[in-house]
């Protein structure tokens, strides 16, 4: 069995420093907004390239903090993608404004800028790129169109810690940059956990006061707020791992690089593509990554594209090869959503992205030998799923999802 991601070989190797760090934590008793949580942040702040960082509950109140601290309201839009977890669009709605979805680059995985300027109005508000599976939006034309227009932008960084667009950290080029260490992320704590990077010390101000129930002073409020706070052991915990994270980073390159390898004969499969001086690209290797880069990507998750997708990932299951679909449906398309009108055809890039997506098994501690049993068992569900196609008559790229 190899799973799509291993959190008990990352505990064991960090048991020692894991272990002790939470009963220093237990044994200091201070577990709301304590020491840990204060250096996290200052050390987070550094690692984004940002100026101040605020702990919160999740990477879902992150992003809906950040959108009430720029007073994004009802009667406002704020644009963003479709193929993404439903946490970024419930926290546009989630305030009683609109979410503006435009399509995504079929390539990256992202929302392409291409389409940004034609959903803007009069009532938009604001831009919410995801940087989604680690993989950083091409932030340049984005911002563009910010100054232009004279919006903000809070990025969804949940999947993207420590990826770099042009040199600059993800999350440090709009308002505020959003973070989860949810545990399956690239730096997971042993709950939920959040935070909000910024170099608009206004915007970081105003979450700290909406964090704690909207007051500076305790028992005195000035508006609204809520209860979201990154926990004392949730931070020392992070604070163990946090130097680990380049190195854990530069393993995750390491492993979709030899994916993209093994799958270079294999044509059914499209692998992830980063952005170069010359538009999207397949690296092969380190070396071949850095010439012309313009991002470096962390493969929070190593997404591939294939005909057939549900076929083979119930071989791939059988196979005890772990698997996952994200995301099935596109959030234009959910029910939640059905009040904005969109209907099936909208975004087709996104849609078809949808269909044919599949998450294959990527953390640091996975062996090439893993990595290369993956692809292997990969490359031949897909030649017996084209043999059962061919038997039957039925075109493979025609050939409805199960």
């Amino acid at each position: 069995m190899i799973p799509l991601c291993d959190l008990k070989q990352q505990y064991q190797a960090l048991k020692p420093q894991i272990d002790a760090a939470m009963q220093e934590a237990a044994a200091a008793a201070r577990y709301i907004l304590g020491p840990n949580v204060s250096e996290f942040q200052r050390e987070v702040a550094a690692y984004c390239d940002g100026r101040q960082a605020v702990g919160v509950a999740s990477g879902t109140d992150a992003l809906g903090l950040s959108l009430r601290a720029l007073n994004v309201g009802p009667g406002d839009e704020v644009i963003t993608t479709p193929f993404t977890f439903v946490a970024t669009s419930e926290s546009i709605a989630g305030l009683g404004a609109t979410p503006v979805f435009v399509d995504i680059d079929p390539d990256t995985f992202n929302i392409d800028p291409k389409w940004v300027e034609t959903a803007i109005t009069p009532r938009t508000k604001a831009i919410l790129p995801v940087h989604i599976f680690g993989q950083p939006c091409d932030m340049d034309p984005i911002m563009r169109l910010v100054e232009t227009y004279k919006l903000r932008v809070v990025e969804d960084c949940a999947q993207s810690i420590g990826a770099r667009y042009r040199g600059r950290a993800t999350g440090s080029f709009g308002d505020a940059g959003c973070f989860s260490f949810f545990p399956s992320k690239n730096l997971g704590c042993f709950g939920d956990g959040g935070m909000i990077v910024s170099n608009n010390l206004q915007l970081a101000e105003r979450v700290e006061v909406l964090r704690r129930h909207g007051g500076r002073v305790k028992y005195y409020h000035d508006e609204l707020g809520l209860n979201s706070r990154l926990d004392e052991l949730q931070a020392a915990i992070l604070r163990v791992k946090l130097p680990h994270l380049p190195e854990w980073e530069s393993l995750r390159r390491k492993h979709a690089y030899h994916y993209n390898r093994l799958f270079a004969e294999t044509p059914e499969v499209i692998c992830p593509r980063e952005l170069s001086q010359d538009g999207p690209f397949v690296p092969r290797d380190q070396t071949t990554s850095e010439g012309g880069q313009v991002v470096q990507c962390v493969y929070h998750q190593y997404t591939v594209q294939v005909p057939n997708r549900d076929e083979l990932c119930e071989r791939l299951k059988d196979a005890g090869i772990g698997n996952a679909v994200y995301y099935p449906v596109p959030l234009h398309l959910q029910k939640v959503h059905s009040r904005l009108g969109y209907r099936p055809g909208c975004f087709p890039c996104a849609e078809r992205v949808s269909e044919r997506c599949i998450s294959l098994p990527i953390f640091p501690e996975l062996s090439e030998a893993q990595v290369e049993t993956v692809a292997k068992t990969v490359r031949e569900s897909i030649a017996a799923i084209n043999r059962q196609s061919r038997s039957q008559g039925t075109d493979v790229e025609d050939r409805p999802a199960a």
